[in-house]
């Protein structure tokens, strides 16, 4: 049977769009108290891990071409259940070796900082190429085993992302994980999202994001090539083991040997002054979710690789050169089958098997 690329496009937004609505339904059912798991043994550990991405969009309605573009965000959450142990000790107290390889170090704060090493983290996107550093840098002795991955993604506010990651949850009986984290980057609609929605999981800033920071303030704050690489791995050190406070005492003299950056002057981002505040308002913001060591003995994830990864898994499908989607919903649809696909609980097949019409439907008798 032949069908044009145009008929499966037609087909795709219709999928994607139903599954829109049964997204939202479950949405309204959580917030009525009436959406019951769908997952009868809640997990071990329950993980909540929240990023974003890019993509292109264009103005619709304006004829052929691209139109007022503009890049907008797309929110993604990542839930895994995983399988850990707890430890009476720090299973891993030393920084992994990943982290202390000057070259990998560079590359990983590249990619993560998308070749523009000060930019503004509020917004950011972690590109493609990132999640195969932030996965290797990842793994520590005694790190948590990833099982089934289920995924939310939307062009929403995050005031709407929140009740779509929470019914997730819901419907994965993740709130009643003995054990449960939130692992996001310092973004402050993460945490209104944890606030809102996650409260009595471990708020964790993910280590990945820190790296980036500490060498980056390492490197500005001045000195010979020894100097600078030799305070990164001290700060590093110090956030591994759970003595921030250290680190932004060193930041903070750092800050006031380099001056501060004079009223109405526009500041590069490789300013080093810009890089040094920026590094120490950025921990000291988060200083409440940097216990690593906690965080290890418990048996919780201290990245968010999984997440960073799920973006460049989703970025293959909606993000290039030539793709623009209408303002404002038309990546939701597309969004939605790309969830569905990436999820790891054959959701997709079973909404085919369950959707009304569908010939290969087994009918309950009557």
């Amino acid at each position: 049977m032949d069908i044009s690329a145009r008929h499966v496009t037609r087909l795709t937004a219709e999928i994607g769009a139903e599954l829109a609505g049964r997204r939202d339904r479950e949405v309204e059912q959580r917030r009525q108290r009436q959406l019951q798991p769908r997952v009868p043994a809640p997990p071990e550990v329950a993980v909540v891990e929240v990023d974003g991405g890019r993509l292109g969009t264009r103005q619709p309605g304006c004829g052929p071409g691209i139109h007022q573009p503009q890049p907008k965000e797309d929110k993604i959450a990542c839930l895994i259940s995983m399988d850990s142990h707890e430890h009476d000790h720090d299973p891993q107290p030393e920084p992994p070796p990943p982290f202390v390889d000057a070259r990998r170090v560079q590359r990983l704060v590249q990619q993560i900082k998308s070749q523009s090493p000060l930019r503004d983290d509020e917004g950011a996107e972690v590109p493609e190429g990132a999640a195969g550093a932030a996965r290797a840098a990842e793994p520590w002795r005694g790190s948590p085993r990833p099982l089934v991955r289920t995924c939310v993604a939307s062009m929403a506010k995050s005031r709407q992302f929140g009740p779509m990651v929470a019914a997730e949850a819901q419907g994965r009986n993740f709130y009643a994980a003995r054990r449960g984290a939130f692992v996001a980057d310092g973004q402050q609609y993460n945490w209104a999202i944890w606030r809102g929605y996650f409260r009595d999981f471990e708020p964790i800033t993910d280590f990945l994001h820190v790296v980036c920071y500490l060498y980056l303030s390492a490197y500005a704050a001045g000195g010979t090539e020894s100097d600078r690489w030799l305070r990164y791995v001290r700060w590093l050190r110090c956030c591994w083991q759970g003595q921030v406070g250290e680190v932004l005492d060193e930041l903070g003299e750092a800050g006031e040997r380099l001056g501060p950056i004079p009223p109405g002057e526009e500041a590069d981002e490789r300013d080093p002054r810009r890089v040094v505040r920026e590094a120490l308002v950025y921990l000291r913001n988060n200083q409440a979710r940097l216990d690593y060591p906690r965080y290890r003995r418990a048996g919780l994830p201290v990245t968010s690789s999984l997440v960073e990864s799920l973006v460049g898994q989703f970025n293959a499908r909606v993000k290039g050169p030539q793709k623009y989607w209408n303002r404002p919903g038309g990546a939701e649809p597309i969004l939605q089958v790309r969830a569905a696909v990436l999820s790891e609980d054959d959701r997709l097949a079973q909404f085919f098997a369950e959707r009304p019409g569908n010939p290969y439907r087994r009918r309950m008798a009557g």
